[in-house]
């Protein structure tokens, strides 16, 4: 029915406007975790960001991540350059529940987000160029990858028990996850980070703008799980709804709990990343859940993350948004946990989860390895300490995000 395929459509191009505001999301969450003198730096990435993925998608990562029949293999396909439009694209011809277009522009947003987890773990160190340089080709050539291996048909999806991420727990947040942990591992800490005493806490500028940046992200959320349905089906999109608000929910007190117990005070910095850790972990298996069992993802999930902040510094890789672990922790749990809990739970699920979590992890690792160990061995990736210890908005920008106010570093 035309009305169906029209109702179907527009939802899904509801949905891709949600996902897009995830981006002023990452943007405000990232900024007000920062120092005030990188706010510059960290709103030009997370600007320049999407621009990269929605060109390189176009013209590259649509149709090596959905390179169709004839041109697919297990790990690698190409259907060629741009967007050739296929017979029938503005009809049901092409898919029941949406136009080519619509296809392509729901999977586009998603593409910038792994460049964007990266941004947060490698701020107010990076060089800019390096980093966007880096950005093109993960969002390019790995996303799309590591996508067709499971969204494009490749063998993750053949697998005796098919590997399942509804909405990318691995193939979106884990990729960028494993990028910041290299990224941030090659860099080093941040100046006055780790000292001879011990590890030292830099707070945020703007507390008030990473708590907008959160609730952005959890709104746009509905879009990036209940767009993933694919079409407006009533019954799964306002299930998908209610389990991702569900393991968000869950995710605050999980962070919290735990939080106050190690550390003995209400930590907002740890409730506003528990909240991302469970929309994180109930990304793969959304659809697959029930609300008890959000509920236990999101809670677990949010208390990961508070052992993995305190991980990551005590292995002394500064990750100043807590990114890493966030996605890559909360990626990989919520990854596990659909052969754990749900519908599709069983060993034989588990394994094939764990499959899925290794190889994405390991073709993620070396890529991200072999392009910043290189970059770091040529141009370099760190700005020198004057230009860290005076900010990167006057030496990289030659601007202020607040030219009529002192900052104090």
């Amino acid at each position: 029915m035309q009305e169906l395929f029209t109702v179907n459509n527009l939802w899904m191009m509801v949905a891709t406007t949600m996902v897009f505001i995830m981006h002023l999301g990452f943007a405000s969450l990232e900024a007000g975790l920062t120092r005030a003198k990188n706010t510059v730096n960290i709103l030009f990435k997370n600007t320049i960001i999407p621009a990269i993925g929605l060109l390189t998608y176009a013209f590259v990562g649509f149709n090596l991540m959905y390179p169709g029949a004839d041109f697919a293999g297990s790990f690698f396909g190409f259907a060629g350059f741009g967007l050739p439009l296929p017979e029938g694209w503005d009809s049901s011809n092409y898919n029941e529940g949406y136009t080519f277009f619509t296809d392509f522009i729901f999977q586009a947003m998603f593409a910038a987000t792994a460049a964007t987890i990266v941004s947060g773990a490698v701020a107010e160190r990076v060089k800019l160029g390096p980093f966007i340089f880096f950005s093109i080709l993960y969002v390019a050539i790995c996303y799309p990858i590591v996508g067709m291996w499971k969204w494009g048909g490749g063998f993750l999806n053949t697998l005796e028990t098919p590997f399942y991420d509804f909405a990318g727990s691995t193939i979106v947040h884990s990729v960028g996850g494993w990028g910041a942990l290299i990224g941030a591992y090659l860099l080093g800490p941040r100046i006055g980070k780790y000292t001879e005493r011990g590890m030292t806490a830099i707070p945020g500028h703007n507390i008030p703008m990473a708590t907008a940046g959160v609730f952005l992200l959890w709104f746009g959320w509905f879009g990036f799980n209940g767009g993933s349905v694919l079409s407006a089906d009533p019954g799964l999109v306002s299930k998908v709804f209610v389990t991702t608000c569900i393991a968000a929910a869950a995710g605050a007190f999980g962070a919290l709990i735990v939080s106050y117990l190690k550390f003995k005070t209400y930590d907002i910095t740890m409730v506003l990343n528990g909240i991302l850790a469970g929309l994180v972990g109930i990304t793969a298996g959304a659809d697959q859940m029930g609300v008890g069992e959000s509920a236990i993802i999101g809670f677990i999930g949010g208390g990961l993350i508070v052992f993995a902040v305190v991980f990551f510094d005590k292995i002394k890789v500064d990750d100043p948004v807590g990114a890493i672990s966030v996605h890559l922790v909360g990626g990989i749990w919520g990854t596990l946990a659909v052969g754990i809990f749900g519908d599709l739970a069983g060993m034989g699920q588990f394994i094939s989860q764990l499959i899925g979590v290794v190889s994405v992890g390991a073709f993620c690792v070396a890529f991200s390895w072999v392009i910043f160990f290189t970059l770091k061995k040529t141009i370099g990736i760190r700005v020198d300490e004057k230009e860290e210890t005076e900010g990167l908005d006057i030496n990289e920008h030659s601007m202020s995000a607040y030219p009529d106010f002192n900052i104090k570093d």
